[in-house]
């Protein structure tokens, strides 16, 4: 008489270490800007999008604003590397939704990887793509006329803007979570950038701004942002406003980081 073989159910992997954690997140994040040799679009939006509104907000408004398109790039540049920073952060949100979407988490998921290194590929892999288009931008603004005031503030706003984009990007991957389609995550995102971006001291003057506006403009997170890389790119008075941009920076991660984790692990 045959006898049934019994398997012992396989016990459940343990929990992840940090090193090995680290090493899968790195690898997702090599996997994502891989992705851009095949799919050459996904970086355009970096590439073409700076362009645009560079050539644009130089040569339709740096006339009228300052009187010059030179004087106008001199003060704008800063704050149109912190627009298109932010806005780029939207395509975090796009992109965690759109492979929830797909399936790709569940796959991912599947293998015996650390249950948060997606996420943080993902995230880590768009911020090495706003530093591509923050090169390009510099680049072009150079190439335009633009003179900074040394390589060291380069380099220091280069590094504030993904510090504000990091934490920025916390926001955006719980609107890519909470959303139901890529099409809401836009509607949502672009509901939060505008507001900050176009409120605050990025292309014009704070003092050109009725009253009742300079009071939101000056606590706007995004006016630090902005005041401490012109500082550092072109001049002026860096210590305070780099100081407020990491509180704010560290204040909105304490915030939404936990919220977007939450979040994740729930749709994950």
């Amino acid at each position: 008489m045959a006898t049934a073989t019994l398997t012992a159910p396989t016990a459940p992997a343990g929990r992840v270490g940090l090193l090995a954690g680290l090493q899968h997140t790195a690898t997702l994040t090599w996997r994502n800007l891989v992705q851009i040799k095949h799919n050459p679009m996904e970086l355009m939006d970096l590439s073409v999008q700076p362009i645009m509104f560079l050539l644009l907000f130089t040569y339709v408004f740096g006339g009228q604003m300052s009187g010059s398109t030179h004087a106008y790039l001199q003060f704008a540049l800063a704050g149109i590397m912190v627009q298109n920073g932010l806005f780029a952060t939207l395509t975090t949100a796009v992109g965690l939704n759109s492979d929830i979407q797909k399936g790709v988490f569940d796959r991912l998921r599947s293998l015996p990887i650390a249950r948060s290194a997606p996420l943080a590929g993902r995230v880590a892999a768009d911020l090495g793509k706003q530093v591509w288009s923050m090169l390009l931008m510099l680049g072009l603004g150079l190439a335009l006329g633009f003179r900074p005031d040394g390589v060291a503030g380069v380099v220091g706003a280069v590094a504030l803007m993904v510090v504000f984009a990091l934490a920025m990007s916390w926001m955006m991957v719980l609107v890519g979570m909470v959303a139901e389609n890529a099409e809401k995550v836009q509607m949502l995102g672009f509901v939060v950038m505008f507001p900050l971006t176009f409120s605050s001291s990025a292309f014009v003057s704070v003092s050109s701004m009725p009253g009742w506006l300079q009071a939101w403009v000056k606590v706007n997170p995004v006016t630090s942002l902005v005041d401490a890389m012109r500082a550092l790119l072109v001049g002026g008075p860096v210590q305070g406003p780099v100081v407020h941009t990491l509180l704010w920076a560290a204040a909105i991660a304490v915030v939404f980081f936990p919220l977007a984790l939450r979040a994740y692990q729930r749709r994950s």
